[in-house]
């Protein structure tokens, strides 16, 4: 298991590859400032999805992932 400070590294780290850094600041800011309940949020991100569908999109990203890795 991952230390929440290396935990949180990656996660900036996946955000400034994914977002840039402008968008990153914007949606941590965003987060901070609107008091996200991250619990409250994910109760409906999925909610039309089947577990199939959900372990579909799961690998598919993986797959996706260790592809751009090569």
């Amino acid at each position: 298991m991952k230390t929440e400070t290396v935990l949180r590294i990656e996660a900036i780290e996946l955000l400034l590859n994914t977002f840039g850094v402008l968008d990153t600041e914007r949606f941590i800011f965003s987060i901070k400032n609107n008091n996200f309940d991250y619990a409250e949020w994910r109760k409906d991100l999925w909610k039309d999805k089947s577990l199939e569908e959900i372990h579909k999109m799961a690998t598919d990203f993986e797959k996706e992932k260790h592809k751009n890795l090569s």
